[in-house]
């Protein structure tokens, strides 16, 4: 914008001074040129009076010399005769001679002004005064170099104002844009100082009130969350107190009850903490997978469903938060028990690659008949609240990834889940949020 705004700025000028440079360059020549000419008339005029006194060429010739010019000045006499450095050819004179007025006659090294004289006796005289081509420019390339001059100033102060008024408008637009980024980052915090024109000012006011509403509706939406899960506390204590009653063989139940007290708790924490950028985190794949498949072995002996967890033995370093990884590692084999028939075989994958990782979570169930339909989002049935999908896919994307549904080797579905690794300087997760809402599907679980 500032290049562009310096450009219109010089082209503005530029046509504004040659339209007056042009004319004024004329007018300086037309200028010297008449003054030359008037010169010329005022010599002619001089000798007159020592016309009217003597024709004699010897006088005459004396007069030239005291002009300080004589090899410009010729007087061509009645009888034929001339005095002085005669240039004009005869026929030239002769016409003159026949006129009441002054004329010019063009040369190669200048002009040749002739200026009939009438004597007494209806004799007629004529002088003729030579003007060289240097006399009708003298001056003239001075004082276009001066109008040069004029015009290159004028034209560097415009540059110069139209640069700093763009500077204005750049430095707007661009504190502009990085608040929005900031904003977008997670940074509820950044206001501008509205400055510019009026249409940066207009659109500084509108973001600073924009960041005031988001704020006041990420509020009500942590009160209401926290809202929402402190309720659910008083149907978990129940069911507490319910399984104190079942003796030892509840103990697996009041252990994964447990947790989801925890996890309930962690969402009511982090409800109430104060909106803040994000950090970046990491974690090991590996790790959470282990954990979990821990978890739903037991689920799986009881189902008698064969399992196996490939390529999880030596670290693997994701960059999300474990307990968002282990949520979504939840949702996909939550959908493999709920999707297949009791004793299906499932395997998980754990594949690192150069700068990606990826969780690949096959079955031998009957797989999922339309990939595409499954990944748009919507419920998608059987008791699904169609949201498994939709929290590992962005997840994948907040790391730069993807997710992918294909048919696997056991004969079912496989669910690909890719990170990227290799973006050091990526945004924190929020921004990847709000970047993979662009997209122009939203992709939901069978």
């Amino acid at each position: 914008m500032r290049r562009t705004l310096a450009l219109l700025t010089v082209a503005g000028t530029s046509m504004v001074a040659l339209a007056f440079l042009i004319p004024l360059g004329l007018i300086v020549r037309e200028i010297a040129h008449g003054r030359a000419m008037a010169e010329a008339e005022r010599q002619a005029s001089a000798l007159v009076p020592v016309l009217a006194i003597t024709v004699d060429p010897d006088r005459l010739t004396h007069a030239l010399l005291s002009t300080g010019a004589r090899d410009r000045i010729a007087v061509h006499l009645p009888g034929g005769g001339s005095a002085g450095t005669v240039r004009a050819p005869a026929d030239t004179v002769a016409a003159a001679s026949r006129l009441t007025r002054a004329i010019t006659a063009e040369m190669d090294t200048g002009y040749l002004l002739l200026r009939p004289v009438a004597l007494d006796g209806g004799r007629t005289v004529v002088i003729e005064i030579f003007i060289p081509s240097a006399d009708l420019t003298r001056g003239v390339a001075s004082s276009w170099a001066v109008l040069s001059g004029v015009a290159a100033v004028l034209v560097a102060g415009s540059l110069l104002v139209g640069d700093r008024l763009g500077v204005r408008v750049v430095r707007s637009a661009r504190r502009l844009g990085k608040a929005a980024s900031a904003l977008g980052a997670g940074d509820l915090s950044v206001r501008i100082e509205p400055e510019g024109p009026p249409e940066l000012v207009a659109a500084g006011e509108a973001f600073n009130s924009m960041a005031d509403r988001v704020v006041q509706l990420l509020a009500a939406e942590r009160e209401m969350a926290a809202d929402l899960s402190h309720r659910l506390r008083t149907p978990l204590t129940a069911l507490r107190l319910s399984l104190d009653h079942l003796g030892p063989e509840a103990d697996q139940s009041r252990s994964a009850l447990g947790r989801l007290e925890a996890e309930v708790d962690q969402i009511i924490a982090a409800a109430r903490q104060p909106s803040r950028a994000p950090e970046l985190v990491h974690c090991d794949a590996a790790e959470v997978l282990r954990e979990r498949l821990t978890f739903w072995s037991a689920l799986a002996e009881d189902q008698r469903r064969p399992w196996e967890l490939i390529g999880a033995s030596a670290p693997v370093r994701v960059p999300v938060a474990a307990t968002e990884l282990s949520a979504v590692v939840d949702a996909l084999l939550g959908n493999v028990f709920r999707h297949t028939r009791e004793g299906t075989a499932f395997t998980v994958t754990l594949h690192q690659g150069a700068g990606t990782v990826g969780m690949l979570i096959a079955d031998a169930g009957p797989g999922i008949r339309d990939p595409e339909a499954a990944l748009r989002r919507g419920t998608s049935g059987a008791g699904s609240t169609g949201l498994g999908l939709d929290i590992a896919r962005r997840l994948a994307e907040s790391s730069g990834g993807t997710l992918r549904i294909d048919a696997s080797s056991l004969g079912g579905a496989r669910v690909q889940l890719w990170f990227r690794t290799d973006r050091h300087d990526r945004p924190p997760r929020t921004a990847r949020r709000l970047v993979g809402d662009r997209w122009p599907r939203r992709r939901t679980p069978r």
